[in-house]
């Protein structure tokens, strides 16, 4: 069999992990000649493919970013008020069928997923697996390059209460997550977050501002808030920012705004996310060497399975206020708003 893969969206620590996980799979286990196809999409558009050897896996599973490129072309998109451009779906068939592929695995989030699924429903065979720091692709548990970006903000919530306490400040964290707070979550309750806020939960800020006095009484004189990037905020404001000056109006506390950013996204993944790469990257390719198509890797406890591409799409996997990080953080005393 001959299979394309290609990565689409950000990046997120883990994709080459994965690369090297599918191509080493089915190069030397099923004997499957494996084509790397450049710039997400766009590369079937443009007809970049290149043949991958396993020479070309060397060095990867550690390495931060994608050797193929991203991109987030949406073929399917439509623009304005035109309808649906039947060329770029042509386009790919066409560059599928020239170089003969038997199925295009795609690594990506939640738009990667909805794009996997419209290319199986045009009749292209289709393996997909799950990318996104944020873990808000459904269908599985978890997705690598999440437990990177939480340890990463969790260092660097590690690192904040230091200063805090040394100034005796209130220092508001924000971190990566889109619609989902699953990083200000497992990051917030790993670092010791004493406000954790999420989109997921409504927040009240004079009872944020009430926290932090309280505590100023209890003798701990500095508060660290942990911010999702996709709270509600007035006048368009970034979140660190207008949390940090509804606190400092609340409490007339001095209050400092930290933005993590995409530092969240970059570097080697952890130990864990090789790991999870690795394995969906294998079971990726025994989907392919099956024929079980239109499908998606997905973790599901401790096992590695599939679900249907069908069913992903389109879905966002949000945190829900009965999670057990929640229940146990409010018994804590931790404030989610």
């Amino acid at each position: 069999m001959r299979i394309g893969i290609l990565t689409s969206g950000g990046d997120c620590p883990g994709i080459n992990a994965t690369i090297r996980g599918v191509c080493k799979t089915a190069i030397n286990h099923y004997g499957m000649e494996v084509y790397g196809i450049h710039s997400g999409f766009r590369g079937l558009l443009d007809d970049d493919i290149v043949p991958l050897t396993e020479a070309d896996l060397t060095g990867l599973l550690n390495m931060g970013g994608t050797i193929l490129g991203t991109s987030r072309e949406k073929p399917f998109k439509k623009k304005g008020n035109s309808a649906l451009s039947d060329d770029k779906p042509t386009m790919m068939l066409k560059t599928i069928e020239r170089h003969q592929l038997d199925c295009i695995v795609t690594i990506g989030g939640n738009g990667t997923q909805k794009t996997a699924a419209k290319l199986a429903d045009i009749g292209v065979n289709v393996v997909s697996i799950p990318k996104t720091i944020d873990n808000d692709v459904w269908g599985t548990d978890t997705s690598f390059g999440f437990d990177s970006a939480v340890t990463i903000a969790t260092e660097a919530i590690d690192r904040l209460h230091s200063t805090a306490s040394a100034h005796q400040r209130v220092m508001v964290i924000e971190v990566m997550g889109h619609k989902a707070g699953w990083i200000a979550l497992y990051s917030g309750m790993a670092g010791g977050g004493d406000i954790i806020l999420l989109p997921e939960i409504p927040f009240d800020i004079h009872r944020i501002g009430d926290t932090i006095i309280n505590r100023l009484k209890k003798g701990k004189p500095y508060s660290i808030v942990v911010v999702a990037e996709g709270i509600p905020t007035l006048n368009g404001k970034k979140a660190a920012q207008f949390v940090a000056e509804e606190i400092a109006y609340e409490t007339g506390f001095e209050t400092r705004e930290t933005v993590l950013g995409y530092i969240q996204r970059g570097g080697s993944p952890t130990a864990y996310d090789r790991n999870l790469a690795t394995r969906m990257g294998g079971h990726a390719t025994e989907l392919i060497a099956t024929g079980q198509f239109g499908r998606m890797v997905s973790l599901k406890g401790a096992s590695i399975s599939s679900v249907p591409l069908k069913d992903v799409a389109g879905k966002l996997k949000l945190v829900t206020e009965d999670h057990d990080l929640i229940t146990q953080g409010r018994r804590m005393g931790v404030c989610f708003g």
